[in-house]
């Protein structure tokens, strides 16, 4: 998904050396500011930077916007359009497969496109960073010692049944990474704009995995053949998350981290809780999703024309790719019916300014972490919490 050159998420586990990363733009005659700190305190100054955080909407702005996306839903795509659409959902627009190839054949672009896209990751879990170090002590060792630290209890909630230990561990042994301790899966990986930057950690962080999918084979066929690529660390393999039939490599209740980054949007509404299910599933007792997406009202949203609408606060671009946008409760709702339980879930409002064109533009995204309960015993059919909104 090329949207994650955008916004990439940070692997708080990993407690990645932030000497690293790149700062966002800095003006030389301001000090550097933590990231998610420019507020914008004087309009007058809004196109001094690119970008500004935690804006505050008024009410104008909101009844604005709604009406917007109101008018651009009125009319929607032809069903037999909608059809279509779905059948080929799976299939990479051949303008982004050109675009992937140009990019593999540019090392130091995709270098750079990699160092940026993972810097921009850096800018979601800051906070997440805080939470495993107040729960787990911070830092991989930490983390690797939590996860040993209960694995007994672990084998019992992988194997209820009471199986023969010996065949258990035998076929738990037979998949990519089996002997690590700490698993991550990124869904979407794309052209693998943030994986080779997390790689650069795990070759350096004993005992850590990654796998990521995509159901592009292209962009997977891609990230296998870049010269970083060592299935030591990881393995890349093509997958549709949409197929609840469709095996993973692996087994379930395995993964500690799951990136969900700007690809659930792009799955039809009706799917959405059924991809969150399975999920949900591969991760450990005590594992952690990591989302982000479009949220509601999001420029991106209401910039769309009449004719793009597929249904409400769904929509296909010109390229044939398709877009959702969340509220938060909608999120918390999918995420709590799969088992998860939040540790974070906000609404992430930006004022994205173009400074040679004078534009303005109120960016909207959702930003997540649901955790799997340490001893999940919970049934995804039938929850009775109450939502907390």
């Amino acid at each position: 998904s090329l949207n994650k050159m955008n916004f990439i998420t940070r692997l708080p586990a990993l407690c990645l050396r932030k000497s690293k990363m790149q700062h966002r733009h800095q003006s030389n005659k301001r000090p550097a500011v933590p990231l998610g700190s420019r507020i914008l305190t004087d309009p007058s100054k809004v196109f001094e930077h690119n970008m500004w955080d935690h804006m505050q909407w008024s009410q104008e702005e909101e009844e604005n916007a709604k009406k917007k996306a109101a008018e651009n839903s009125l009319v929607k795509v032809q069903w037999e359009d909608q059809e279509k659409y779905e059948r080929e959902a799976k299939i990479l627009p051949e303008e982004k497969r050109q675009e992937l190839k140009r990019e593999e054949r540019s090392s130091e672009h995709r270098k750079i496109n990699s160092t940026n896209s993972f810097s921009h990751k850096n800018e979601m879990f800051d906070e997440g960073e805080k939470y495993w170090k107040k729960n787990y002590g911070g830092g991989s060792t930490a983390v690797q010692g939590y996860v040993n630290n209960k694995n007994q209890a672990e084998m019992l909630s992988e194997n209820p049944q009471g199986k023969n230990c010996g065949e258990e561990l035998g076929r738990l042994e037979s998949f990519p990474g089996s002997d690590a301790t700490y698993k991550i899966l990124e869904v979407g990986c794309g052209a693998g704009n943030s994986v080779f930057p997390i790689l650069e950690v795990l070759c350096n962080t004993p005992g850590t995995f990654l796998y990521c999918c995509d159901f592009a084979s292209g962009a997977v066929e891609l990230v296998k053949s870049h010269s970083s690529y060592n299935s030591a660390w990881c393995s890349a393999f093509v997958h549709d998350v949409c197929d609840d039939a469709l095996p993973y490599p692996f087994p379930d209740e395995i993964l500690d981290v799951i990136l969900l980054v700007f690809v659930l949007s792009t799955i039809h509404p009706d799917r959405m809780q059924g991809v969150v299910n399975r999920l949900a599933k591969l991760l450990k007792p005590g594992g952690m999703l990591l989302f982000r997406d479009y949220g509601r009202y999001d420029t991106a949203q209401l910039r769309f024309k009449k004719g793009h609408c597929l249904s409400e606060n769904f929509y296909v671009r010109g390229d044939g790719t398709r877009v959702y946008f969340f509220t938060k409760d909608e999120v918390w709702n999918m995420f709590n019916l799969a088992g998860l339980t939040e540790v974070q879930n906000l609404v992430d409002r930006r004022l994205q300014v173009n400074r040679k064109k004078k534009v303005k533009m109120q960016r909207v995204w959702i930003q997540s972490k649901f955790q799997k309960p340490l001893l999940s015993l919970h049934n995804p059919e039938e929850t009775t919490k109450r939502h907390p909104y």
